[in-house]
């Protein structure tokens, strides 16, 4: 039970950290800006509405649908939200927590089940018709479905917070206060239930403390401040900057995601809150209008005279509190990127910089290989090296009878949360442990014949000899690499016995070569030369796959490819290269000739034989899949 908590929790926290940018804009343009601000400005605070209901929603939305369904499914999720946020003036981050997931759900279970009956050439049209009209049914049904159980939801919890306040149970009312606000109905909760009572308050004693109880920085601050000192990996080092939005800017948007991906910390800012809650009660503390944000700033600003005392001291112990249990938490029960997960990603990153086998418990999250279903293999772009690693594996797992696990490829920062392995450069395990949390990650050197594959397939193999028999059926990214209908690759494109040069020279060539064949911009070279120096575009198996980075990919004017060879062979860093095939890719069509490129060069001596034999029509033909 308690793994499955936290596994959905890191789930709704991935719809959330990538877009922690956006809330942080949105905070710094709300803390300058309102006027209530450091520098108000009427026109620059029009925006701080449409970014809260449309922005950020749309945002989490568009990332849910992307984590479940691809870029589909991101496109689709982005119009259901769309729905939701329509259909109410409510604020619908709850909202685009059900829609973004539910659109790439749908988009992911349509492609399913068209896979293998869409007519060659028509491939466009279905994509595009099936995005726009599962997400136009989908963002209807949210205006008349998802959005009233959304505001039913909020509705019910207002209810529960009036019951407790009737009963004059008001520091109780952090047990249900501080929960809502990391799911997101903190404005529901301040602006639709605590502001109309608390107006009512201060209209006849001159202040509310119903306007401190969700707007308290306090917890916020003291769990963030504990990820300072107890927390692990990138979120202790990113907690400190977060804290001082959340206590100045008054974002508490800001904390939920350091919630979500250890839900068990939610005591901490809930007993804060509770004792900042009683304190205020036994101080007579409160506000004489609502603090929106909820920064320190709002709050001295809203303190009526004579009551600075009590409303800092509501603040400062409902922080200190939330900080002591948050840190006695995180200490004994935090499962973020620990010191004995780091460390044995940095021992698996050696073993594979040294070309030796990493050992069977690789970097990571701990996944049992009896429950993988889903393997991913990870570059910069996603074009190239990753599609090569991929197949091998595919064909690996193939050849031992495996046939019930997915194995398909994505650029590193759109790794699917539904995977359970990893398969990256070792440079870039970093970027796939934060991008996938949840999954065991797999360091390499190099994506041609890397010993760690046939580690992963003896390791999955022996954990199915003792389950079930794998399905039958193979998995639907296999026949995403059957080779392509149309011609990618040229005879002119096709160019043998060239003379030895430099790596760049090489990549160069190969880049001009492209632009000259209309595949792509010239900006598109440069990108092939920076992708080269983030790491080796060298794959092993004397073979080098030039290709530009994600940034990139907007040059690329339609699928080609250019293959070149270098019978001297090429001092590619601590390598030799002599095949150089280099890919300008819009879609996944280029798979065909990646995978013929695995069978014919999967070890140097075949790549080897294929330089020093082939002709152009050979080459032409082999490729191509013709023969």
């Amino acid at each position: 039970m308690k793994e499955r908590v936290q596994k959905f929790g890191r789930f709704l926290s991935g719809m959330v950290m990538p877009n922690i940018g956006a809330f942080i804009a949105w905070g710094l343009i709300a803390a300058f800006f309102i006027p209530d601000g450091w520098f108000p400005n009427d026109t620059i605070n029009g925006m701080v509405g449409p970014m809260l209901r449309f922005l950020l929603p749309i945002l989490i939305g568009y990332t849910g649908g992307k984590a479940v369904g691809g870029q589909k499914g991101a496109v689709t999720g982005a119009l259901a939200t769309l729905g939701a946020i329509a259909a109410t003036e409510s604020t619908m981050f709850i909202g685009a927590m059900i829609c973004g997931p539910l659109g790439g759900w749908c988009i992911k279970k349509f492609d399913k089940a068209m896979e293998g009956h869409i007519p060659a050439g028509f491939e466009m049209v279905v994509n595009n018709f099936s995005v726009g009209i599962i997400g136009a049914i989908l963002a209807i049904l949210s205006i008349y479905v998802i959005a009233p159980v959304c505001v039913t939801l909020t509705d019910w919890l207002g209810a529960g917070v009036q019951f407790l306040v009737d009963r004059s149970l008001l520091p109780l009312t952090a047990v249900l206060v501080e929960p809502a606000k990391v799911l997101f109905l903190n404005n529901a909760i301040n602006h639709g239930v605590f502001t109309p009572i608390g107006t009512e308050q201060a209209m006849e004693m001159g202040k509310s403390i119903l306007f401190m109880i969700e707007s308290n920085p306090g917890p916020g601050l003291g769990l963030l401040l504990a990820y300072c000192v107890a927390g692990k990996g990138e979120t202790r080092s990113s907690a400190g900057a977060a804290a001082v939005i959340q206590f100045v800017g008054g974002i508490h948007e800001i904390y939920f995601p350091y919630v979500l991906m250890n839900p068990i910390v939610i005591l901490g800012p809930m007993i804060g809150n509770i004792v900042g809650i009683f304190t205020l009660s036994v101080l007579k503390g409160g506000l004489v209008a609502a603090a929106s944000p909820g920064s320190i700033i709002a709050e001295m600003l809203m303190t009526p005279k004579g009551g600075y005392f009590a409303n800092i001291a509501g603040i400062g112990v409902a922080a200190v509190v939330s900080f002591l249990i948050s840190v006695f938490l995180l200490k004994f029960f935090g499962k973020d990127a620990s010191l004995e997960e780091a460390q044995a990603q940095v021992a698996a990153s050696k073993a594979a910089s040294k070309g030796q086998a990493i050992p069977a418990a690789s970097s990571g999250a701990s996944v049992s290989a009896s429950d993988v279903k889903k393997i991913v293999f990870a570059c910069d772009a996603g074009m190239g090296s990753s599609a090569m690693g991929a197949t091998m594996v595919r064909n690996k797992l193939k050849d031992a009878g495996i046939t019930d696990i997915e194995v398909i490829h994505y650029p590193v920062g759109e790794i699917p949360g539904d995977c359970q392995i990893v398969v990256t450069h070792h440079e870039l395990s970093g970027r796939a442990a934060q991008r996938a949390p949840q999954a065991r990650i797999i360091p390499i050197k190099n994506f041609m014949g890397a010993p760690e594959y046939d580690v992963l397939v003896k390791e999955l193999l022996e954990a199915r000899k003792g389950g079930a028999a794998p399905a039958s059926a193979a998995p639907a990214a296999e026949e995403k690499s059957a080779a392509p209908a149309a011609i990618l690759l040229e005879k002119k494109n096709i160019i043998l016995n060239c003379k030895p040069v430099s790596p760049e020279e090489a990549i160069k060539a190969v880049g001009r070569l492209m632009v000259e064949s209309g595949y792509v911009e010239e900006a598109y070279i440069q990108g092939m030369l920076d992708r080269e120096k983030s790491f080796s575009v060298a794959i092993g198996s004397h073979v080098a796959i030039p290709h530009g980075t994600e940034e990139s990919r907007k040059a690329i004017k339609k699928t080609g490819l250019i293959v070149m060879t270098y019978p001297e062979g090429i001092e590619w860093g601590e390598d030799t290269v002599r095949l150089v095939v280099g890919i300008a890719s819009t879609g996944e069509d280029h798979l065909g000739i990646l995978g013929k490129i695995v069978e014919v060069a999967e070890t140097e001596e075949d790549t080897d034989k294929l330089v020093d034999n082939a002709s152009v029509d050979q080459l032409y033909k082999l490729l191509n899949g013709l023969e």
